[in-house]
């Protein structure tokens, strides 16, 4: 087995950020190499332990979408990728750190507002739901039940927060005043078009996608365009079809089994209290995040 990446360490290109997952470095004014790390975050906390692969298994996902949906496949929109290897802008003794985890995207403006859309009642949704029969000021009919299937999808954007704090919620006017109305509409329609699409095509393999959350960003001539990871188990709820129950939280393919473990973990007599540092996650519940992973990169890609 490849040894698991934390933290990547390239000097040969100059930091932008780390994000929970990513490390972002600068290539030259226009690009960004996009690292996905093993690094894992729960309740908005990084994790000291890394999962073996999972850097390698989102950017692979990932790529695989963006020739799905971008314009390889169904044009829907553009998307950020350059198409060219991002070992070619590293120096030889980095290769190890980038290769197949990387891509090597435009550097683009991007919007401080996040597009979710939701296929079906879960989460912070079905609780929202429960107190007003809507979602995010989105009304409902009445008489739904958690993990039900939606009519439609409902769009639910949420504007950015500052590293360490939570998203929150907006209505879609919000988003236009903050943006403007046409790159708010047009944000919002290509994102349900980009939901139903994957919807389509998860399902076909057995995947049911009840929600997830897109990015965009503006490239230099101002062009809409989606970027960062998409449609990945880090940013998507994905169940499996053949376990699907309306009325009860269905297993998802994610790192639901990290955060199942830290709600009755005891740090020093007493429940995590969900700030740094994290508890110590055992090999056991590594190995098992890894493998829900990796069943699911199995089941999109065969």
């Amino acid at each position: 087995m490849v040894a698991a990446l934390h933290t990547s360490s390239l000097s040969s290109l100059a930091l932008l950020a780390r994000g929970k997952v990513r490390d972002n470095y600068a290539v030259g004014e226009d690009r960004i190499l996009m690292v996905a790390s093993d690094r894992l975050s729960a309740f908005d906390v990084i994790m000291g332990e890394p999962i073996p692969g999972k850097g390698a298994l989102l950017t692979r996902m990932a790529l695989f979408w963006f020739d799905q949906l971008g314009p390889k496949g169904l044009n829907i929109c553009p998307i950020h990728l350059t198409g060219e290897a991002p070992e070619s802008v590293v120096s030889t003794e980095e290769v190890p750190q980038v290769a197949g985890r990387s891509m090597l995207v435009q550097r683009l403006k991007p919007l401080p507002v996040e597009a979710v859309v939701r296929g079906y009642l879960a989460g912070s949704g079905w609780k929202e739901y429960q107190q007003n029969q809507a979602v995010c000021g989105v009304k409902l009919p009445a008489g739904l039940k958690n993990a039900s299937k939606l009519p439609e999808p409902i769009y639910t954007p949420a504007g950015k927060a500052a590293a360490g704090h939570h998203d929150e919620n907006i209505s879609f006017e919000q988003t236009v005043d903050v943006i403007g109305l046409d790159l708010a509409t047009r944000m919002r329609d290509i994102s349900l078009a980009l939901y139903k699409a994957a919807s389509d095509i998860a399902a076909r393999k057995g995947i049911i996608i009840a929600d997830t959350k897109f990015e965009f960003g503006l490239d230099a001539e101002g062009t809409l365009t989606l970027m960062d990871e998409v449609l990945t188990p880090d940013s998507s709820r994905f169940w499996p079809a053949e376990s699907y129950q309306e009325g009860i939280n269905p297993p998802s393919y994610d790192k639901q089994f990290v955060r199942d473990w830290l709600e009755q973990v005891q740090v020093d007599g007493k429940p995590w209290s969900k700030t740094p540092p994290a508890p110590r996650l055992p090999s056991d519940v590594v190995a098992k995040t890894a493998a829900k992973y990796q069943e699911a990169l199995t089941r999109l890609l065969g």
